[in-house]
């Protein structure tokens, strides 16, 4: 009974069973409280972190043209590199709050245009040079030069002047901007020696685990950084495999070649979660798998025809065939009940062919077939997904065809490249990070090309406004105009659907992205 009272307990410090469930089964078995407690508290001991071992990620978004440099990071594999040998200024904690990492601390002048950013003193780069402000100041001018082409380049947009005075890295906008602290924590935005000016692609950074074997498309190897500022990372090592197949990702977890493996597919969920020597974890959060149009370029460059096939795709089918419940509906905008300022009462739009196919008359459309790529990389279920728009859009008179692309080179030839493709997005921490990494008109990863002059002036009034009722009304109006007028056909928001071996323990939820919004390798060790 002990045995299976320890099991019970060591569930509970791993957040798969909570307390209350372990003190009412050990009271189901006869334990007395005070027994129960005890064995609990032991459990807790042992929960401690340790250290040591390598420790091994499995994951889809690793392509032969991957590079080590933040700022071209758009898939899996180059984000979960970037969390093993960098740092960014500050985190979003799980419970979206911000937390300080480089930077010691942060202060806003009253009218939230001016930042102010105590940089860590002590760091050391990979290379062993120090890091410094000026560090930092390059890294963000980096980020900020249109020619670097970094995903971070939108919400660098608002920046007026930077500068470094002492200990202190500071910005100054060109309008308020209450949230940029969580900008700043875009994983793009990595510090580099000298900002990476001379070598972006170097892998060199402050994070726990330095670089030591890099084949794009095949296999990461980092070691343990032994002069490492902060106190997680437990691992002496950790190797990423890039497996792009689904299958094949869940056998690697299974039989135990990988530790971690992102991306389950929610058809296999039910069925890998009673394997004996894993755990699932479902994450409900921001992140969203799309259709994707270019607004710029024809047939895309008419309205009607977007708005046709916007009615034209089964959102709750798609729910429940592909995502099988790990998700929900989306309503053609990048935002959800997620975000502390989503307006619940904007219509949700709704399966109807007979809209649809008004819509697709009214375009004037020439009834040749309308290309859509996707790709197994794309989302999980990205080809079924396909495969159920062409049926229901075939239903209001529309001819989509299907163009099934390689893995390797999907990110870098199709997505932002050709007109119409499926995608997704992980989301954001807060709807002015995410419209100015995506919609706004300069930013780099326009993926819909969307450009509205009308929107852009919006997103900096919401900026500056400091009352949440007046900027959740902004907000509103600016997600109806993406909705209504945008590229984004968006049918769903998925769970991060991960799973670990047992031999691990030290999970948290995060709702800030997959894998414990990239931290699964710093925060988790062996048991």
């Amino acid at each position: 009974m002990n045995e299976q009272l320890d099991f019970m307990a060591r569930r509970v410090t791993a957040g798969k069973m909570t307390r209350r469930e372990f003190m009412g089964k050990a009271a189901a078995l006869g334990v007395s409280a005070a027994v129960a407690s005890s064995i609990f508290a032991q459990a807790a001991r042992a929960s401690e972190p340790k250290r040591g071992g390598v420790v091994k990620l499995g994951s889809v978004g690793g392509e032969s043209t991957n590079s080590l440099d933040p700022a071209t990071y758009a898939s899996q594999v180059p984000y979960h590199n970037g969390n093993q040998f960098g740092d960014t200024l500050v985190n979003v904690a799980p419970d979206g709050t911000i937390e300080n990492r480089l930077a010691e601390s942060v202060e806003a002048s009253a009218d939230a245009k001016v930042w102010t950013f105590k940089i860590r003193q002590g760091v050391e780069f990979h290379n062993g040079k120090t890091m410094t402000p000026e560090d930092v100041l390059k890294t963000m001018q980096r980020h900020s030069n249109e020619e670097s082409k970094s995903g971070a380049l939108g919400i660098m947009k608002g920046i007026e002047s930077m500068k470094t005075d002492g200990e202190y890295f500071q910005v100054t906008l060109t309008d308020a901007n209450a949230d940029l602290p969580y900008l700043m924590a875009d994983y793009h935005l990595i510090i580099q020696p000298d900002g990476g000016m001379d070598d972006p692609g170097a892998g060199i950074g402050t994070g726990p685990y330095k670089m030591e074997v890099n084949e794009p498309g095949v296999r990461h190897v980092y070691s343990k950084f032994a002069n490492y500022w902060g106190d997680d990372g437990y691992f002496d090592g950790v190797e990423i495999l890039a497996i792009n197949d689904a299958t094949a990702r869940t056998a690697a977890l299974q039989s135990g070649q990988v530790h971690i493996i992102n991306r389950v597919e929610p058809k296999v969920a039910g069925l890998l979660s009673r394997a004996p020597n894993v755990t699932v974890h479902s994450t409900p959060g921001r992140g969203h798998y799309v259709f994707i149009m270019h607004v710029d370029k024809a047939p895309f460059d008419n309205n009607d025809l977007r708005m046709a096939l916007k009615h034209a795709i089964n959102r709750e089918d798609m729910v429940e065939k592909i995502l099988r419940g790990y998700g929900s509906v989306g309503n053609d905008m990048p935002i959800n009940a997620a975000y502390p300022l989503f307006d619940e009462t904007i219509p949700q739009r709704t399966y109807d062919a007979a809209k649809a196919m008004e819509y697709y008359k009214a375009s004037g459309h020439d009834g040749s077939p309308i290309e859509l790529r996707t790709s197994d990389v794309a989302f999980p279920g990205a080809v079924d997904a396909a495969a159920l728009f062409q049926q229901t859009a075939a239903a209001a008179g529309i001819p989509l065809e299907i163009k099934r692309e390689p893995g390797d080179g999907y990110w870098s030839e199709v997505w932002n490249v050709q007109p119409f493709c499926a995608s997704y997005w992980g989301g954001r921490p807060v709807q002015d990070q995410m419209y100015s990494t995506a919609y706004l008109s300069t930013a780099d990863w326009n993926d819909t090309k969307f450009k509205n002059a009308d929107f852009d002036a919006m997103l900096l009034e919401a900026r500056a406004e400091l009352d949440p009722a007046k900027r959740k009304e902004i907000y509103s109006q600016m997600g109806q105009i993406v909705r209504d007028t945008g590229g984004l056909i968006c049918p769903m928001f998925n769970d991060f659907v991960d799973a670990t071996s047992n031999l691990l323990t030290g999970w948290e939820t995060d709702p800030n992205g997959e894998l414990m919004s990239g931290h699964v390798t710093r925060k988790m060790w062996f048991a």
